[in-house]
C-alpha cells in the first residue's frame, strides 16, 4: 500500500513517470474509465442518470400500431392518416424514433411521411420533420400506448391558480375511431380503446416488403402505382358523392 501511494505522489511530481513505469499506467486509465472523468459525455445508465442519452436519434423501432378498436395505423403519401383493418397493409410499417425523453417521431416507412397533429387536433403526415411531429410516448397497462401531442393540449378557461391549471390539462391523443378514422385531438381520453395501441414486431410477410421496396426498382413503382389508383378512386368516390348530394337538394 505504501509502495502504491509512494507511485502516485511521484505522478503529481513528475508526469514522466508513466514513461518509465508502465505498470501503473493501466491503473490509471481503470480509474479514469470507472470515474468518466476523461469524458464529460459520459454515458446514462438504465435509470436514466449520468450524461447524454445514447439511445436518442439512434437506428428507428420499425413497428406496427394496433389500435384496440382493431385497426392498423396508417401513414399514407398524400398526407391522409386512417386505419386498416389489412394486416400487411405497407403503410402500417412504421418506424418509430426517439427524440428526446418520452417523445418520439413517428414515420411512415412507405410513404415517407411524419405522423403529425395540428393546432385544431387534426392528424396529417407532414412531409418534413417538425415540432407537430414530436408524440409523449407512454407505457399502460396490458402493454398499450398512448401517443399525445408534445405542444398541444387543452388547458381550463380559468384556472385560479398555475398548480390547478397543470393538474387540469387534457393531453391530446393519437387516436382512431372505430370506423377506421382519425379524432380529433381534443375529443380524445386516454383511457379510450381508440387511444390505445399496440406496438406489433413485424411479420415475415412485412419484412419480405420492406427488403422490396428498399431493393427492387419495379416493386416501388408498383406500390405506388397502386397508390394513385386507389387516390383516383377516393376522389372520384367522393365526387360523385357531392354531386348526388347537390341534386336531391
Amino acid at each position: 500500500m505504501v509502495i502504491v501511494l509512494l507511485w502516485v505522489l511521484l505522478g503529481f511530481l513528475d508526469p514522466s513517470w508513466q514513461e518509465v513505469s508502465p505498470t501503473l499506467a493501466p491503473m490509471a486509465r481503470e480509474q479514469c474509465v470507472r470515474g468518466q472523468a476523461c469524458d464529460p459525455r459520459h454515458k446514462r445508465d438504465a435509470g436514466g442518470r449520468g450524461g447524454v442519452y445514447e439511445h436518442l436519434g439512434g437506428a428507428p423501432r420499425r413497428r406496427k400500431l394496433y389500435c384496440a378498436t382493431k385497426y392498423h395505423l396508417q401513414i399514407h403519401p398524400n398526407g391522409r392518416i386512417d386505419g386498416s383493418l389489412e394486416e400487411n397493409s405497407p403503410f402500417s410499417i412504421l418506424e418509430i424514433t426517439a427524440v428526446d425523453v418520452g417523445v418520439v417521431a413517428i414515420k411512415g416507412l412507405f410513404s415517407g411521411r411524419y405522423l403529425a397533429m395540428n393546432k385544431k387536433g387534426r392528424l396529417y403526415a407532414s412531409d418534413v420533420f417538425k415540432p407537430e411531429c414530436e408524440f409523449v410516448e407512454r407505457i399502460h397497462e396490458l402493454g398499450y400506448n398512448t401517443y399525445a401531442s408534445r405542444h398541444y393540449r387543452t388547458a381550463p378557461p380559468s384556472p385560479r391558480s398555475n398548480r390547478r391549471r397543470a393538474s387540469a390539462e387534457r393531453l391530446w391523443y393519437v387516436s382512431i375511431n372505430g370506423k377506421g378514422r382519425p379524432r380529433r385531438g381534443f375529443k380524445t381520453r386516454r383511457t379510450e380503446k381508440a387511444s390505445l395501441f399496440l406496438p406489433r414486431v413485424l411479420a415475415n410477410k412485412d419484412h419480405e416488403m420492406v427488403h422490396l421496396f428498399h431493393t427492387s426498382h419495379l416493386y416501388r413503382e408498383k406500390v405506388l402505382k397502386a397508390i394513385g389508383q386507389a387516390e383516383r378512386r377516393r376522389q372520384k368516390h367522393s365526387t360523385s358523392g357531392v354531386k348526388s348530394t347537390g341534386s336531391v337538394d
